[in-house]
């Protein structure tokens, strides 16, 4: 399937590699690759990325896969992602998971095509959003979120009960961004079941995922039920935010959060505004890729941590060290903890959970010297095999290792070799957010707990676009008293609600 060029020529469309890749004859497939229906064998529709790293060991750093008349190309060698990491010659593809998101999130951040003038006039108008002087603004309202999970798990410490760790993340990542960013309170710590908001959320990234599994034309017989679903889906979260937009103008300023930016800022050099459908796309995109990766890190790194005691107890000991006896850490003590980052950073190596970015060569060119692309093709480079290439990593690259982030280790390491926010312009605007906030958390949940894992649980990878440790249950044990705050520092949210 294609569609009209763009503006600069370039179809917006999916294009099989065989339009792009004038030598994909010489890139290595699948064996028993069926007519027709290409490279399904042994696959499971459930987990394309897992497939596909199974596909990458087997067949080296460039490889490709058909299914249902697409053919794509992937990318994990360590110099081929450094090569398509350059800006001059490559940008951003808005591959196919990510343009079945584009019913909901249109020319948001995250979904909008090169071409199109909203990406710029966004991100140029938010940036000021992520910077030191606003991330040290949002630091209380994260220690205030915070303080709800605490106070969930500690009521589960107190009588024995695991918790529910991806779940309570996610519980946390989305009042954290919700509140931080558009001054709106979900209630999630008080409900028994998630927000319908991330209901929704997660029916559309995997109806999204499900597309990509079924042939086009066969789709709206298949996936018809699936498809209605999604459509109550999409409208139940057009309805919260146009909400959430509709209380901000009744009340007025939220001391220049995201959503004020968004509805009154100008740009600083053209004068131009967000249109109304826009900003909804924006916080849409901001709700949902805001908390889902985040919550996912942090669910990862809480999994690493519970199996590997050694490490827990060293990021234990750099927390008790760097914040001392203070109830709650001031915004620059989050940053000292620099071992807590390395486990967030190594987990993030082993699951980034935005498992993958595509990119697509600007005009003709061979892509490391090795395989000629025309202007339009595209690679998807596969972020979990990037950070296992061993002539990076070493051989133990499956080994978790926090200690593969010490900053000589890293000076001592290619560029572009660890990218869990994708790459270039187009890169993660909210990384900065993302990070502190989970340092932030790791930090508390370690000076308060200990984590005990259930010794029968296996890791077992959720795939929904994005990536998420399925049935991940710990036990957290309360360590010795920790000194409380002295006064409920929980900001007030103008226009909260349910």
């Amino acid at each position: 399937m294609t569609e009209a060029p763009t503006r600069d020529g370039l179809p917006k469309g999916f294009r099989s590699a065989e339009l792009g890749w004038p030598e994909l004859n010489r890139i290595p497939h699948p064996p028993h690759r069926i007519p027709l229906l290409g490279d399904v064998v042994g696959v499971n529709r459930r987990t394309p990325l897992q497939d596909s790293l199974r596909y990458a060991r087997q067949l080296g750093p460039v490889f490709r896969r058909k299914a249902f008349g697409k053919e794509f190309v992937f990318v994990w060698g360590a110099r081929y992602a450094a090569d398509l990491a350059d800006e001059s010659r490559f940008a951003k593809h808005v591959g196919l998971g990510i343009a079945n998101l584009r019913p909901v999130a249109g020319d948001g951040l995250f979904t909008a095509y090169n071409h199109e003038p909203n990406w710029q006039l966004a991100h140029d108008v938010l940036a000021p959003g992520f910077s030191r002087e606003a991330m040290a603004g949002y630091h209380p309202m994260m220690l205030a979120v915070a303080r709800q999970l605490t106070e969930h798990w500690d009521r589960a410490a107190a009588t024995g009960r695991a918790v529910d760790v991806p779940g309570d993340m996610t519980k946390l990542t989305l009042e954290t961004i919700a509140r931080t960013g558009f001054g709106h309170d979900f209630g999630s710590f008080e409900r028994s079941r998630p927000h319908p908001f991330v209901t929704a959320m997660v029916g559309t990234l995997t109806y999204a995922q499900r597309l990509n599994t079924v042939p086009f034309p066969l789709a709206p017989l298949l996936l018809r039920s699936a498809s209605r679903r999604n459509a109550a889906d999409i409208a139940h979260l057009n309805h919260t935010v146009d909400e959430l937009i509709r209380a901000r103008q009744a009340t007025g300023s939220g001391d220049g959060d995201l959503l004020d930016r968004m509805l009154e800022t100008a740009h600083p050099d053209t004068g131009e505004r967000l249109e109304p459908r826009n900003v909804r796309r924006q916080v849409i995109t901001f709700l949902v890729a805001g908390h889902e990766t985040t919550s996912g890190a942090l669910s990862f790194a809480l999994h690493y941590l519970s199996r590997h005691p050694e490490v827990a107890a060293r990021a234990r000991a750099e927390v008790d060290r760097v914040w001392g006896d203070a109830a709650e850490p001031a915004y620059e003590q989050v940053a000292r903890l620099r071992y807590v980052r390395r486990v967030l950073d190594e987990s993030l190596r082993l699951w980034p959970t935005a498992p993958a970015f595509a990119r697509e060569a600007r005009q003709d060119t061979v892509l490391a010297g090795e395989h000629p692309m025309r202007r339009g093709a595209w690679a998807l480079v596969l972020t979990p095999m990037l950070h296992r290439d061993p002539e990076v990593w070493g051989a133990d690259a499956e080994r978790f290792d926090p200690d593969r982030f010490d900053a000589r280790a890293v000076r001592s390491r290619a560029p572009h070799t660890f990218k869990p926010f994708g790459t270039g312009a187009r890169a993660c605007i909210g990384r900065q957010f993302a990070l502190h906030e989970a340092t932030l958390v790791l930090g508390l949940l370690l000076r308060r707990y200990e984590l005990r894992p259930d010794p029968t649980y296996r890791l077992r990878v959720a795939e929904r676009l994005t990536l998420m440790p399925e049935g991940l249950r710990l036990h957290p044990e309360r360590r010795t008293p920790v000194r409380e705050p002295a006064s409920d520092l929980r900001c007030p949210v103008p226009g909260a609600g349910d």
